[in-house]
């Protein structure tokens, strides 16, 4: 069955002070995830444990990211995660900000009817 993507969330995360790329990533998606409660499996009867959880992180330093503690943001799923060069860091009195944005999409493998 093909692919089909129900939902497409966005967050930032930051960490203000300690220089955390894995911090700010999993504070991004957690942004992006607990904003909304989504209830398409529910509305068509499809599993949670069957939901497909994709979520992309961008960071300046992307292979500063700890992968399983991005994906362990999400609550339920199959979820697979990805750093990419992006995000932002600020220098501020003598400290780097590093900000991190996430986009998290949700998806389920059905037969859709045309």
């Amino acid at each position: 069955m093909p692919k089909v993507q129900f939902a497409v969330e966005m967050g930032m995360g930051t960490d203000l002070k300690g220089q955390d790329y894995t911090k700010a990533a999993a504070r991004a998606v957690h942004d992006a995830l607990h904003r909304n409660f989504l209830s398409i499996g529910a509305a068509f009867d499809l599993p949670l444990e069957a939901m497909l959880v994709d979520v992309r992180v961008g960071v300046s330093n992307p292979d500063a990211v700890d992968l399983d503690v991005v994906k362990a943001e999400a609550p339920v799923g199959i979820v697979t995660a990805e750093a990419v060069q992006g995000g932002l860091e600020v220098e501020m009195m003598g400290q780097k900000t590093v900000i991190a944005n996430a986009i998290v999409t949700v998806s389920y493998d059905v037969e859709v009817l045309q």
